[in-house]
């Protein structure tokens, strides 16, 4: 009796302690409990705090890291340049070359590993969105500063997109980022879509020249360092910015055919930081970088010190030219291959035969901190050669592509001249770019603008584990899900008129 009645004091004690919190509560004023949800930044306070504008800035630039990155990944499975192959994993070296056969076509799967970037770069895209809106209210920022700023945003935001559009192109892509993000903006074309970039890089071009001599935040190391560059002012900044208009426009050229984008390429690449008196490694890898570290930071994705599952595609040796010796392999090759990696076979459930084994790997990024490249002076030698062969200077193409070629590959001229048919210049072209710029994400993109994919070697050619050579990436199948309404699986991936379940 003593214990149940102990226990009915402490059950009323605790009834009673209960209804004075109650009464508590009630007795304050119900705005007290409005508590902001700090994992909800909002614009009015990002201007309110004089530290969040470099944070917004510095997570635009967080957030084009984590793209760059992807995009190496998954665009060098596609274009046969890497596997990732665990020995626990199979699905990101089979997903992305092997995919599912729907009424008889063989496409990428658009439910996981074989889906491009994607929703990576729209998160990127909402975050431009609030910076702009934190620039255009901002109190204390003069006309200048917001043009700086303005033009920094509008960098990022072509970027993301130029992201989509060379893995998605076929259809376009989504540009518009509505102020209410669960309204869903329509689709563009890809003409529509390479044009709203260009014309945001032109905008940003504007910007800039109006912002004065400093931007009102500092930029990542990846944009001002004594080995790479300097790029952390709006007059420097603009430099970088007619680079990627440079390649956009290449791009949009030879995807699209228009004609008159070559020229916008080649004054843009002559308007940004090429050297082509360029005739060391550091010459040449002059540009602007994604940069890692040590924890708290992030460390480099595909750094051979922790990643031990990112093998180099075997054709890499076997294609390799050699010097003047008549032995000795391109130098980009000896310097950026690796051998002795555990043997792993892949990518075929169940194993590859012999010649599908790799013990090869890259020497590309040996530390946690090596920085990943977005676009290097090599890389806008080789652009130029494109624009100068499709504008008509074939002369001027061969002698862009020598520089790279004998400078940075250490190999004898090559054998082109102008009576060379453009075909075999092209195809010059697109040597010294898979070994200038290897694992830099060019390859699949190169050869799929230039209806050249048939090139790609195929490691199973036949049997029910064939790979084949993505011709586009398909949007992915939560996207079409949405946009249709509907949930469950969809008939088959890649693109809008396959969003009927």
């Amino acid at each position: 009796m003593t214990s149940t009645h102990t226990s009915f004091k402490r059950a009323i004690a605790t009834v009673s302690a209960a209804s004075a919190l109650v009464l508590a509560f009630a007795a304050c004023d119900k705005s007290q409990l409005n508590i902001a949800n700090p994992n909800n930044a909002t614009i009015d306070g990002a201007i309110a705090d004089p530290t969040s504008f470099q944070l917004l800035a510095t997570g635009l630039l967080v957030d084009q890291r984590g793209q760059r990155s992807g995009m190496i990944t998954w665009m060098s499975a596609v274009g046969r340049e890497s596997y990732s192959i665990s020995p626990t994993e199979g699905r990101p070296a089979t997903h992305p070359v092997i995919g599912i056969v729907v009424n008889g076509v063989q496409k990428l799967d658009p439910t996981g590993f074989a889906v491009a970037p994607w929703g990576g770069q729209y998160g990127t895209l909402r975050d431009v969105y609030n910076f702009k809106k934190t620039v255009a209210a901002h109190p204390t920022f003069t006309a200048t500063q917001k043009a700086a700023a303005l033009g920094f945003a509008q960098t990022i935001e072509a970027l993301s997109l130029f992201d989509i559009v060379q893995t998605h192109d076929t259809l376009g892509s989504i540009v518009e980022i509505k102020e209410d993000p669960t309204q869903l903006a329509p689709f563009v074309s890809r003409d529509s879509t390479y044009k709203y970039i260009l014309n945001t890089l032109d905008a940003a071009l504007a910007s800039l020249n109006a912002g004065g001599a400093v931007f009102p935040f500092t930029l990542s190391p990846g944009y001002n360092t004594a080995a790479t560059g300097v790029f952390n002012t709006p007059p420097t900044f603009i430099k970088f910015v007619q680079a990627m208009k440079g390649k956009v426009a290449s791009h949009y050229a030879s995807t699209t055919g228009n004609a008159a984008a070559w020229q916008t390429s080649l004054t843009a690449i002559n308007a940004s930081f090429i050297n082509s008196a360029a005739t060391s490694k550091a010459d040449f890898d002059m540009g602007v970088y994604a940069t890692y570290g040590a924890a708290p930071d992030v460390q480099n994705p595909l750094t051979q010190a922790t990643n031990s599952n990112l093998y180099a595609h075997m054709s890499f040796v076997a294609d390799a030219q050699l010097k003047a010796d008549g032995v000795t392999k391109d130098d980009r090759f000896t310097s950026k291959i690796r051998f002795g990696l555990p043997i792993r076979s892949g990518p075929e459930a169940g194993g590859l035969p012999t010649t599908g084994s790799s013990t090869t790997g890259f020497s590309i990024w040996p530390s946690i901190s090596t920085s990943i490249p977005i676009i290097r002076n090599e890389e806008l030698i080789l652009l130029r050669a494109e624009a100068k062969l499709a504008t008509g200077d074939k002369g001027g193409a061969i002698a862009d592509l020598d520089i790279v070629r004998t400078r940075s590959g250490g190999l004898p001229p090559s054998t082109l001249t102008a009576a060379s048919p453009n075909s075999d210049i092209l195809l010059g072209i697109l040597y010294e770019k898979r070994y200038s710029l290897m694992m830099e994400g060019d390859r699949w993109v190169d050869h799929r603008r230039y209806g050249l994919l048939a090139l790609l070697p195929l490691d199973i050619p036949s049997g029910p584990n064939k790979n084949f050579v993505a011709k586009v990436s398909p949007i992915p199948q939560a996207e079409c899900l949405v946009r249709v309404g509907k949930t469950g699986d969809l008939l088959g991936p890649g693109g809008l008129n396959d969003c009927a379940p």
